[in-house]
């Protein structure tokens, strides 16, 4: 089991950049220092002292300081790197013999999800696995075997299944501003942002996505529907992932199942399945 984070020895993070990326932690959670204080057990004014830099935080106290922020387990690690210390949290290939068990627990998932779609996405929105009705599905829709794995090409690209969406704009909305989200909470993830300028250069993609909208109104349940020919489906979905996870893979991992929004759809995915 090897051990990784986001950062590497030939790109160092200056002295004072733990007190920055804590201070922009504390942004996203809405947290006053005193605030932050009073959940971590550290004093206002030693964090003060940490934040602008005066002050080097040890390793315990910047592992007390992230969970009280609920920073994610990637960040946590580069928080670490940030201040000269080695990474706390493994990253664990989902192959690798040690994941056998969350393997089979996907597995589970997945199938039992069946007539129905299901997919196992990563942090990157990489389809890293899927259920047999899934794969039927996006074979029906595209008429062809998918030559694209990642969720936001797959819909947000002219080429995926863009031109079968019914309500593509409410969708891939909601799709880009999840991604505005990431990109603003893991300032380190180069990987994110290249991702959000990729989408946002996408033929027909509206350019007033390209700024994060704060006061976007959000529906408690997304609906995405298709058409192709005669056929009509639509889909509200749930997101399940692991609790209390102490790897990086298994905390980024997560599955959407989708459902059907109707009794036609449930019906065509039943015909799908047994086809």
């Amino acid at each position: 089991m090897a051990l990784t984070a986001s950062r590497t020895p030939e790109s160092p993070l200056p002295d004072s950049a733990a007190g920055a990326l804590l201070r922009h932690w504390r942004s996203v959670r809405r947290l006053s220092q005193l605030k932050l204080s009073l959940e971590s057990g550290v004093s206002a004014r030693h964090l003060s002292y940490v934040e602008t830099g005066r002050s080097r935080p040890s390793r315990e106290m910047l592992l007390r300081l992230a969970a009280a922020l609920e920073v994610p387990l990637r960040e946590r690690n580069v928080l670490l790197l940030a201040s000269g210390y080695a990474p706390h949290y493994y990253e664990t290939e989902l192959a690798a013999p040690e994941m056998a068990q969350t393997q089979n627990a996907i597995r589970l998932i997945l199938g039992h999800q069946e007539p129905y779609p299901a997919f196992l996405m990563d942090r990157y929105w990489n389809i890293r696995m899927t259920n047999e009705a899934a794969a039927r599905c996006t074979r029906f829709l595209l008429g062809a075997e998918p030559n694209e794995f990642n969720m936001l090409r797959l819909v947000l690209h002219p080429d995926g299944v863009r031109p079968m969406m019914t309500n593509w704009e409410e969708t891939a909305s909601d799709l880009i501003r999840h991604l505005h989200q990431q990109v603003a909470s893991s300032p380190s993830d180069e990987t994110a942002r290249a991702l959000l300028s990729e989408v946002l250069a996408y033929p027909g993609v509206s350019t007033r996505w390209a700024v994060r909208d704060f006061g976007l109104a959000t529906t408690p349940l997304l609906t995405t529907g298709f058409r192709k020919g005669d056929v009509a489906l639509r889909f509200f979905s749930t997101i399940t992932t692991f609790g209390t996870p102490h790897d990086v893979t298994l905390e980024e991992l997560r599955i959407e199942c989708s459902f059907p929004a109707d009794e036609a759809t449930a019906a065509v995915c039943k015909t799908l399945f047994a086809s």
